[in-house]
């Protein structure tokens, strides 16, 4: 009962960026990221063969809970009006590519205050596997648990070199036990969220800790502790960096008890009338990736 979870904003800003901006419906409107979102999902569905499959939205792409606690998550990305920063030929297509995924039946959650990441986490750790993340952030690579199969399906190189990856990948990529992987990040930190880590400990550093110790707290404690596992320069650097630890487990971490709607997972069944998903696809002019998906689903 395989299933597969769907970071769909991070999916479409891959499709908008990966698909030629001339692809445009029969009144202008640009179509590229609903073509490439709808493209890569019959890939997915077609080499993963899901029994289950849920498109996961953003309830809030930055949650109070956040930013309460570091008022600079994520605001690197925000434009003068505090909105998500975006292009302007993106932000009109994201309606009509929900429109399309809902004739189709497609199981599409989003749920208020919360990211898609803390939904997919949700659904991971309550979900029997295996199950597939389909992500290209990072963030995602502390889900991964070999005893429960949930893998995370990374897009970051584009879809054609996409990236299988488990423990093993991750202990591979950034030589820590591949559990650990929250612990590193909060240390090295993520620019593209807007969180610097530990002041003054880069990647290697962050390696070091993570190779030593199970918990940002164990850490910090050790460093307390003069514990010879750290060189003087990082305990000095976790001690300076207490308060900012206070809180990074909670801005790093995904939740894990989002309140998620009770809702059939299973992917679309063939549905007893295809006029409307016809008549869609002709007015904005999305062809064969209309026709892909409904080949991938075996209607």
């Amino acid at each position: 009962m395989t299933l597969l979870l769907v970071d769909s904003a991070s999916l479409w800003y891959r499709a908008y960026y990966g698909m030629p901006d001339t692809l445009v419906s029969p009144d202008g409107t640009p179509v590229n990221a609903i073509r490439g979102f709808l493209d890569m999902t019959a890939r997915l569905i077609t080499q993963y063969k899901p029994d289950r499959i849920v498109a996961c939205l953003e309830g809030d792409w930055r949650p109070t809970w956040r930013t309460e606690l570091f008022p600079g998550y994520k605001a690197n990305r925000v434009d003068e009006e505090g909105e998500e920063d975006e292009p302007d030929t993106l932000a009109p297509q994201i309606p009509i590519l929900l429109d399309i995924l809902d004739l189709f039946g497609m199981p599409m959650v989003g749920v208020d205050d919360y990211e898609a990441d803390d939904l997919i986490a949700t659904y991971s750790k309550n979900e029997p596997g295996p199950t597939f993340i389909v992500t290209g952030d990072r963030d995602l690579f502390q889900l991964v648990d070999d005893r429960r199969k949930v893998k995370v399906i990374y897009l970051a190189k584009g879809f054609s070199a996409q990236e299988v990856v488990d423990l093993n990948w991750v202990s591979q990529k950034y030589g820590i036990p591949g559990e650990r992987y929250a612990l590193f990040a909060m240390i090295r930190g993520d620019a593209s969220d807007g969180l610097p880590g530990v002041r003054g400990i880069g990647e290697k550093g962050a390696a070091v800790i993570a190779n030593s110790f199970k918990t940002i707290e164990e850490a910090l404690e050790a460093a307390h502790n003069d514990d010879d596992r750290l060189t003087p320069l990082l305990r000095k650097r976790l001690i300076e960096g207490s308060e900012y630890i206070a809180i990074a487990p909670t801005l790093v971490h995904c939740a894990l008890n989002v309140p998620l709607p009770k809702m059939e997972l299973k992917v679309p069944r063939t549905p007893k009338d295809l006029s409307d998903i016809y008549a869609f696809k002709d007015k904005y002019g999305l062809g064969a990736s209309v026709d892909r998906l409904i080949s991938a689903l075996g209607w």
